[in-house]
């Protein structure tokens, strides 16, 4: 520390700091969203052209997605009432909610314990949906830092370019190393050809892979879908005066029939793909528990069921792929305990070091956080005094994260290493040439996935 040139006789204080600088842990489970809207709204009110480009806005609650962005896609079909009185619901081959959900997996998403979120709006329901929406949108979440889960419901349903969307994703988590992919499994009823359908459409190499989890089947929820009126067309049902009425707005609202037939549609509950749903454990789980713990083995709210049962038998197919690794983490309902995400692998799961969802995010929130951490030595003098301070602070943080139980291992020593210095990370020609090399060691814990119990008949000594 430099002195002050002291001129008048007196006494000076000076404040030494003699602790290193702390890493300040960076958030875990911040989605961004990426899909269709009713509407783009700025803080004016006033709509946004979603022609000239994706708008982007950060919400904390279904409020404020409501705020900015509007409701849901609402039902489009036919109510059909019979002679013994009972309705029917027939949905329209192009009905509005079939490819327009994101309002209804936001929703998802804040009722599974989700927070913090982006919406990435690229279109609106009424508009032309075009192919590159998606990859516009995607190239759009580039641009924030804070965003650390990556997912486009709505992708699945759109089968002519669903896989580049998938990809994009994944090589935009691959390329910052700060996000994750959740990708939702294209439906079908047999499980092996949905599996076959995501392996042959993912593609990509342990480096794309490792930083994204696909999840099967989609959801049966409980959420109550948005009805418009005059998209309701009415077989069999009179108004008042006993006269035949085609839509379910020329139906006069004060008529019991009408409460009757909105109760009746309230309960025509969509199907959603499983990625909101598992956003919010991901955030439930690492608010409660920590980013290492699997996000596994948790039940979902707001839903009846998976839409297709999968056996255990079944579930082997799909959690291992011995050829090119590509787990599929299934969604069961068990009973007494309800529906469980059953499954924690990444696309990566040949891989040893990064088969684990938790163990690829404990190391992207570490990453992250040391990353940003160690800003404050660009630039510093490139000698023993700044080393030893990089190393304290990350020592600190890491050491922390071990008593927290995040890494593996009886005391410290055994959990992490940081070195740093002249002679082990770096050389003199690093030096010369402004380089500061810190290496990094952790022993990241992993999921229990496999629990045997050996049972044997015990003797019966004289």
């Amino acid at each position: 520390m430099a002195s002050k040139p002291y001129t008048t006789p007196g006494v000076y204080v000076t404040e030494v700091s003699n602790l290193a600088p702390s890493v300040a842990q960076v958030p875990t489970a911040i989605p961004a969203f990426i899909g269709y809207v009713q509407t783009a709204l700025d803080d004016n009110g006033q709509a946004q052209d979603l022609k000239k480009g994706p708008v982007t806005r950060r919400i904390s609650s279904m409020l404020d997605y409501q705020k900015y962005f509007g409701g849901g896609a609402s039902l489009k079909g036919k109510v059909t009432k019979s002679a013994s009185g009972q309705f029917s619901y027939q949905s329209d081959a192009d009905a509005l909610i079939a490819n327009n959900y994101l309002y209804y997996a936001v929703q998802h998403f804040y009722l599974n314990g989700g927070g913090d979120a982006y919406i990435i709006a690229v279109g609106t329901h009424s508009g032309t949906h075009l192919d590159d929406d998606f990859t516009k949108g995607i190239e759009k979440v580039r641009e924030l830092d804070e965003v650390t889960l990556l997912l486009a419901p709505e992708a699945v349903s759109q089968t002519k370019y669903y896989a580049n969307i998938v990809q994009s994703m994944l090589k935009q988590a691959s390329d910052l190393g700060d996000r994750f992919v959740l990708i939702d499994t294209v439906p079908d009823v047999d499980h092996a050809a949905a599996a076959k359908a995501l392996r042959d459409n993912v593609t990509g190499t342990l480096d794309t892979l490792k930083y994204g989890a696909a999840y099967y089947p989609n959801l049966s929820t409980t959420l109550s879908p948005m009805v418009d009126p005059t998209q309701i067309t009415l077989v069999n049902i009179n108004d008042s005066a006993n006269n035949p009425v085609n839509t379910l707005d020329k139906l006069n609202p004060g008529q019991a029939e009408y409460a009757q037939i909105m109760a009746f549609l309230a309960q025509q509950y969509p199907v959603l793909p499983p990625s909101a749903a598992v956003a919010g454990v991901y955030a439930q789980t690492d608010g409660s528990r920590g980013v290492w713990k699997a996000p596994a083995n948790v039940p979902l709210a707001a839903v009846s069921g998976p839409s297709l049962v999968v056996t255990a038998d079944q579930q082997g197919k799909l959690n291992i792929d011995p050829i090119s690794g590509k787990s599929i983490n299934v969604i069961r309902a068990f009973t007494g305990q309800g529906t469980l995400v059953w499954g924690a692998r990444t696309l990566a799961g040949n891989s040893n070091e990064w088969r684990y969802i938790n163990v690829r995010r404990l190391f992207n929130m570490v990453e992250e956080s040391v990353k940003l951490a160690t800003a404050f030595a660009v630039f510093e003098p490139n000698a023993p005094m700044t080393w030893l301070k990089v190393k304290s602070m990350i020592d600190t943080y890491l050491t922390n994260l071990w008593s927290e139980g995040a890494l593996f291992g009886d005391t410290a020593e055994q959990a992490f290493y940081v070195v740093v210095g002249l002679g082990t990370t770096m050389t003199e020609d690093d030096i010369n040439n402004g380089r500061l090399n810190i290496k990094i060691g952790l022993a990241a814990v992993r999921p229990a996935e496999f629990i045997e119990l050996a049972f044997s008949h015990k003797s019966i000594s004289a």
